[in-house]
């Protein structure tokens, strides 16, 4: 932890026990658990539920911190199971006090909207105290994404070391971004010289228990990675690697309204050319034909039928040799 972004809430920890902190703005409050060891070690910073429709994460995070052991623990795990509390009460994507998406918002703004009043909380209080910053995503509501870890690998120190911890975290596909994107926890770690991941997971709004899991022990193992808890160095276990920009806003767009129905799933081999999926009207006639636009491997498609033109259909990406 750099030493000069101690927040305020950094002597409120206890040694051996999970403290509540409370952080609140006029339009809303959110809770931070910091669960400190026995013995001094670095400090993890957990995020889930940027996204409101996304609950896979904030369940991984009260099972891991309802089983913690205090007395094996080095260091502090700040965790912080709902990030953007409007958003969730709302299950919603964007937040409902001003339409924004937090994931864009970083390193916010403390005199701006909602949103970047948060994201500005969030990087002062919870990014900055971080020696590793670890953020639960999963594809939500609309979208289904594969079970993944992915992190920026810009060349330099920082990314080496995201690359070790996603790595170590253990999902089933490794997705290594070449470039990153603005307003993200993981380009604000970044700039702050934090080394981060994100994961990914299905979605469909629950949280299905082999999900749940693979969240719990990746951030088990990242923890034993750090030497926060007994038995690292921990090996790698994903199963294939990914390359290329992962960028959901610049996803394959709709160019008409309609019902969208998906011919491939995530993790699908597709041709240049193969269609992903169909938009059909209401009387079952044939709107529009969503072709992949080169070869590649699905990381995304969208799974509510619903879709106005401009809407989000599929990410592609590629396998790594």
């Amino acid at each position: 932890m750099d030493q000069h972004a101690t927040p305020a809430w950094w002597n409120e920890r206890r040694r051996g026990h999970t403290v509540r902190i409370a952080r609140s703005d006029p339009e809303f409050t959110v809770e931070l658990f910091a669960a400190t060891g026995a013995q001094p070690g670095p400090t993890l910073a957990v995020l889930a539920g940027v996204h409101g429709d996304e609950y896979e994460g904030p369940v991984a995070i009260g099972e891991l911190l309802a089983a913690l052991d205090h007395r094996a623990l080095a260091g502090t795990l700040l965790a912080v199971p709902v990030v953007n509390p409007p958003a969730f009460a709302a299950g919603t994507r964007a937040s409902s006090l001003d339409g924004l998406n937090l994931a864009r918002c970083f390193p916010g703004d403390p005199a701006g909207s909602a949103s970047q009043r948060l994201a500005a909380l969030l990087d002062r209080e919870v990014i900055a105290a971080a020696d590793a910053l670890i953020d639960l995503h999963s594809g939500g509501v609309a979208f289904a994404m594969a079970l993944l870890a992915g992190y920026c690998d810009l060349g330099d120190v920082v990314s080496a070391r995201s690359g070790e911890l996603a790595r170590a975290f253990g999902a089933p596909v490794l997705w290594i971004h070449p470039e990153g994107a603005p307003g993200r926890t993981l380009s604000a770690a970044q700039a702050r010289g934090i080394p981060s991941l994100y994961t990914e997971a299905a979605g469909g709004g629950g949280a299905p228990e082999p999900v749940v899991r693979c969240y719990r022990e990746g951030v088990l193992r990242v923890m034993q990675q750090l030497g926060m808890l007994p038995g690292g160095p921990v090996p790698p276990r994903h199963r294939e690697t990914w390359r290329g920009a992962g960028n959901t806003d610049q996803a394959i767009a709709a160019h008409a309204a309609g019902l969208f129905h998906p011919l491939v799933q995530t993790g699908d081999a597709v041709a240049a050319g193969q269609p992903l999926g169909e938009i059909r009207g209401y009387d079952g006639a044939l709107v529009e034909r969503i072709a992949a636009p080169a070869a590649g491997v699905v990381a995304m498609i969208r799974r509510v039928p619903r879709v106005v033109a401009g809407d989000g259909i599929s990410l592609l990406t590629r396998r790594s040799e």
